[in-house]
Formats: C-alpha cells, structure tokens, sequence
C-alpha cells in the first residue's frame, strides 16, 4: 500500500511538472477586421475670427480719457463685451496738456516776449504819432477846400492837402495793423512759455471732441484702456458682430494641397459638441510661422465658414482656439484595420492573424490612413482577427491566445 502511494505521488508530480514545463500561448490583443464609413482628414489647430472687425482709432493727436470709466457719461462704462449701436459715443478726447521748458529755451523765450513787447509800444508810438498827423492834415484839407472856390490857392496846392491826408489816414491804418500783429506774436510767444501745471487755470472746461462708432456691435477689444496721450491713428477700441465668425486654420503646405474647396470640416476641442463647417477660401500664398518651440514653418491660411446655425455655437467668441478636422477622403463602406496591427515587412506592409490558436503572418494592401485605421485593398476580409501591436516574441506560427478584456 504504502509503495503504491508512493508511485501514484510521482506521477501526480511528473504531471504537474510537465504541465509547468509544456509552453503556454502568447496572451495577446485582438482586434476585428471590419466594414464601414472611413474618413481622412488633415488635422490642426485653428481659432476663431469675427469676419469684420472695426477698429476705431484716434482721429487727432490728444489725450483720450479712461474708456472703461468715462467721467459725466450717464451711461454704463465701455467694457468688452458691451453691446454698442452705430454712432455711440465710445470714446472721448481732449488737448495734451504743454510740456516742461528747458531752462535754454525759457530764457530764450522770455527774451522773445520783451521784444515783442517792444515792438507793440514802438507800434503804438507809431499810432499816436499818425493819428496826430491825420488830425493835422485832415484840418489842412479842409481849409484848403475852404481857400479852393475863392481861389486863395492853387489847384496844386488843393490836391496835394487831399494826397497828405489820404496818405497818413492810410498809414494810420497800417500802423494799427502793425499793432495787431505785435499783440499776436507776443500771445504766440507767451503761449509756449505755459507750464504744465499752469495750464488748469487757463480752461476750466476743456475743449474734448467725441470719438464714435461707426457700426453696431460688440466690444470685443480695448486697445487703450487708460487715460494716455495717444498719435493720430492710435488703435482705442475694435467693434464686431460675435455671430459673424469664421475659423482660420494655418495648415502645412503639404496638407493644404489635399484639401478641396468646399471641403467638409468637423471642428471640435472647444469644449462644446462638434460642429459642422466646411471650406470657403485656400490662401494662394504662404507665410512663414514660427512655432512655441521656435521652429520656422511656412504656413497656408485656410478660411472656414460654420455650416451648424448659431444655436449650436453660440458660445463661441473672437479669438477662441478649435481644433479643425479637414475631410480629404472619405467613403461608406471600407475594409478597415487598426493602424496598431501593421508593421513592415520588407518593403509591404504586413499583419498577424490569429486563426486555430497561432498567429499567421499575412501581405496586405493598404489605401487610405487615418489617425486610427487603414483602408485594407487586400490580403484580409471582413472577420479576420488581427494581433495588435506584436512585439518581437510573436512571429509566424507562433501559439497565441486573446487576451481576456478587463
């Protein structure tokens, strides 16, 4: 009893060993050959555009006051986002305050205004000087009319009186002309010797003009939002309609020449559903971009239009990033396999099957690639099971098993 005990021990043992030793199948994933819709498409990143965007700018040099806090308007403030209408106020300018004299200049100055002053007295002695010449020559025109029908005096004698009267009457005029210019230049010369701080108390209300939109929309960007001396053309404030956007998509070179106009595109990445939109416009010419990591690309600018109605991005805003994907292929009913399963084989590509319980190395003809899958021409059907990402250990003939799905 006790050997047979012993003997049937061994072979329970010889058993196990055996079983441990004998080789197990290669756990491996599996995926199904399949038939149906298969897209390509050319994938970037793209943002949104409003199509028309107004800038208004400053019309005059100046100073434009705070946008977003206008003082004495009863409205509410200009911020981004407001809703403006054709010709509201969305701005307001006034005249730079003067800016600080050298010593140089201040000294030059001052002496350029006791020269004018000079040249109003001298004008002014000019003034009373022929005014009394006219009160003289006017009383010797007049006796000399007076002596004329008598002929106390010549005829001469008569139109020389009238030459001496006219022509000091004619000279008065002009010397008071000269004090008029005098007067101006001595203002033009103050004028530029105003220091900034004294130029409050020379207008209590400033002289400002109104800077208007001319179109209605929404603020969608504050160039200059503070108080700030600004140049004529300075950019304040960009006005645009939100519902009126496009998508501009800046695509390599080598995928802008797959795409078609009118192409289908889904754009997603936005963090609301997909959206249908297709293209309108494929820039003739490229540009060079350089990318985050400093790397010069040409570039070709592709224009989107939404095709989806304003409900389903109404969300959306200028300058939001999208990812757009660009049909470029597309077709109902594709032999399909995941791009996992293929590997080269020499200069074919090549799949593993999993058929009886081993793994089969088979040719096949691909078309179409996409992110996920690639069209099959031949060497497999619909059906088939396919190794996924076969590592080295996997080879023709080789036992395999599926790998059960946690």
């Amino acid at each position: 009893m006790k050997r047979a005990g012993w003997i049937t021990v061994g072979v329970a043992g010889l058993a196990a060993l055996v079983w441990y030793a004998w080789p197990q199948p290669a756990l491996v994933d599996v995926a199904v050959v399949t038939r149906g819709p298969m897209e390509v498409t050319v994938d970037d990143d793209g943002k949104t555009n409003v199509r028309h965007i107004y800038t208004v700018s400053a019309p005059i040099p100046g100073k434009v006051l705070r946008i977003s806090q206008r003082p004495g308007d009863p409205g509410p403030s200009r911020h981004v986002g407001d809703q403006v209408s054709a010709e509201t106020v969305v701005a307001v300018m006034q005249p730079t305050t003067p800016s600080f004299i050298d010593f140089r200049s201040r000294e030059e100055g001052e002496a350029a205004v006791t020269a004018a002053d000079a040249y109003v007295k001298y004008a002014e002695s000019e003034v009373r000087r022929l005014e009394a010449a006219v009160t003289f020559y006017r009383a010797q025109f007049a006796r000399a009319r007076e002596l004329a029908p008598r002929q106390a005096i010549s005829l001469e004698a008569l139109d020389k009186a009238k030459f001496d009267a006219e022509s000091n009457e004619a000279a008065l005029i002009s010397a008071k002309a000269q004090v008029e210019v005098w007067q101006g230049v001595r203002t033009t010369l103050s004028a530029r010797l105003i220091e900034p701080s004294s130029a409050p108390a020379l207008a209590s209300t400033p002289v400002g003009i109104d800077v208007r939109t001319p179109v209605s929309g929404r603020v969608l960007k504050i160039n200059q939002e503070s108080e700030a001396v600004v140049q004529p053309g300075a950019p304040l404030i960009q006005i645009g309609d939100p519902r009126d956007l496009e998508i501009i998509a800046d695509l390599l070179p080598s995928d802008a020449v797959q795409i078609n106009p009118d192409a289908s595109v889904r754009i997603d990445g936005w963090g609301g559903p997909p959206i249908e939109g297709r293209v309108i416009r494929i820039d003739p010419a490229g540009f060079l971009k350089v990318s985050a990591l400093g790397i010069e690309e040409q570039r070709v600018r592709v224009t989107i239009d939404l095709v989806d109605p304003p409900e389903v991005w109404a969300r959306l805003g200028h300058d939001f990033r999208v990812v757009v994907h660009v049909a470029v292929w597309k077709a109902d009913d594709a032999l399909t396999v995941p791009l996992g399963a293929l590997f080269r084989k020499g200069d074919d590509w090549a799949v593993l099957t999993l058929r009886d319980g081993r793994a089969h190395s088979t040719a096949v003809e691909i078309g179409h690639r996409n992110a996920r899958s690639a069209e099959v021409l031949s060497g497999l059907s619909r059906g088939d099971k396919v190794v996924l990402h076969p590592s080295d250990r996997i080879s023709d003939g080789v036992r395999i098993a599926q790998r059960a799905s946690s």
